[in-house]
């Protein structure tokens, strides 16, 4: 039924229970990245309640969820323009109504919400608050299922109707071999998992173009103009200026995120620690494990996660990625 579902055996396990015992819930938060197979176990739960043979994957029940064809199936992502939140009248006036009729031909129906949090943000409660009150007057045979990267940014009150299942971030193993399955060299499948976040739609997009070697590059760079001496010696007009170039480059995240995993291999390197990690054997770990303290290390990538975290508050990251350069020590 889930086969398809690489690297998530708990989640699995959760909703693999719900069919065999017929308790499907009437609401679900499917909570974690994205791109690690949210989506793919929402339609394989809803083929395993369909199909008479409980998602073989082949039947004409199959195909038609699959091709987005079953009257019993829909979904319904955020909006392409603006803020993206689903509008309250459109809620109101084309999906609620569809569900005091479901479902249409099976025994049960399914309303799948990907990125639920934005179509659902807090900020824009209106339409939330109308999806609210649907989920504390459930319909027989009736569920929704909210797939979100950050359930936080979702109501607490609507949280609260949903049973949560986790997924988490796919294994390095299973990213590469999702990698070879669509053609990667060998020689990119490492660097791409690694900077993927555990996503496999990341990790992919990191093979395109030798994207992925280019971040892990500019990662580098970046440690060559910080140096391990004091910022009083630092050259500011090169720091600023690799400051202002990331500033503009839709890499950034990817880049920061590589240079603070190259930071936690010198310290691991340091401390004589064994690690398949990205950089750990990669000639630069062990020249700035030379010049760089444990201490430090772990001190400069604490200080790219206080920079992400910055960043995620909408801070004007020309000014924060300067103050970075600069405060670095």
């Amino acid at each position: 039924m889930f086969a398809g579902v690489d690297g998530q055996p708990a989640a699995v396990r959760v909703l693999e229970h719900a069919v065999a015992t017929n308790r499907i819930a009437q609401a679900y938060l499917f909570a974690g990245p994205d791109g690690v197979g949210k989506q793919k176990a929402a339609m394989a739960l809803a083929r395993g309640v369909l199909c008479p043979a409980q998602g073989c994957g082949s039947c004409e029940i199959c195909s038609r969820i699959d091709g987005g064809n079953h009257p019993d199936v829909r979904t319904f992502g955020p909006r392409d323009e603006g803020d993206r939140n689903l509008q309250v009248e459109y809620l109101r006036n084309e999906i609620l109504p569809l569900t005091k009729f479901a479902p249409f031909e099976g025994r049960a129906a399914f309303f799948i919400f990907p990125e639920a949090d934005l179509s659902f943000p807090e900020q824009h409660a209106e339409a939330a608050n109308a999806m609210l009150k649907t989920l504390e007057e459930p319909r027989p045979n009736v569920s929704f299922l909210l797939l979100s990267a950050r359930p936080d940014s979702l109501l607490a009150t609507i949280r609260s109707r949903c049973q949560r299942v986790r997924f988490g971030g796919l294994p390095a193993d299973v990213l590469e071999r999702i990698l070879e399955e669509h053609g990667v060299a060998s020689e990119a499948r490492r660097t791409a998992a690694a900077l993927a976040g555990g996503s496999a739609s990341r990790a992919l997009a990191l093979t395109q173009d030798d994207r992925a070697q280019r971040i892990l590059d500019w990662a580098l760079r970046i440690d060559a103009a910080l140096g391990a001496s004091s910022k009083a010696t630092r050259n500011a007009g090169v720091v600023l200026e690799i400051a202002e170039e990331l500033a503009r480059s839709d890499d950034r995240d990817l880049v920061l995120e590589s240079l603070a995993m190259f930071y936690r291999d010198v310290a691991g390197r340091s401390l004589g620690l064994s690690s398949e990690a990205l950089y750990f054997d990669h000639p630069a770990t062990a020249d700035r494990a030379q010049t760089l303290s444990v201490a430090a290390a772990a001190e400069r990538a604490g200080s790219v996660a206080a920079l992400f975290d910055a960043l995620r508050r909408n801070a004007n990251p020309q000014i924060a990625l300067d103050g970075f350069f600069l405060g670095l020590r």
